[in-house]
């Protein structure tokens, strides 16, 4: 059975921080990729940040400008990523997704979370 579960959204004030994880399950997922994406509500869904197996080799969106890292620990397959100096333009639905191949199109991963809900209070 795949599972694909993120936890650590919630609510934080401007410039503030939050701390996002994921875990995969299950054989049918390819995870040689993993990322999270995000979107807000009458918008398309962007890729926030994505990571290789290998974790040497990352994606970005253009938006990120240092503030996000992401990483990940193969033997549970679990992926973070670590939000700072968080602005009302983040909040979002953010989603976590596992894939054959570090991308920004969503198509090319294969299994996704239900989402955690990100809200950015001024």
């Amino acid at each position: 059975q795949v599972q694909v579960v993120e936890s650590g959204g919630g609510e934080v004030q401007v410039g503030g921080s939050l701390r996002l994880s994921c875990h995969v399950s299950g054989v049918t997922c390819s995870n040689y990729a993993m990322a999270w994406f995000r979107q807000a509500p009458g918008k398309d869904r962007e890729v926030v940040m994505a990571i290789a197996r290998s974790a040497y080799s990352t994606f970005r969106g253009d938006f990120v400008k240092g503030r996000f890292s992401i990483s990940r620990t193969n033997h549970n397959n679990t992926v973070d990523l670590q939000m700072n100096g968080l602005q009302p333009e983040d909040a979002a639905v953010y989603y976590c997704a596992a894939g054959l191949s570090i991308t920004k199109r969503s198509g090319a991963y294969n299994c996704w979370g239900q989402g955690t809900q990100v809200t950015v209070i001024s």
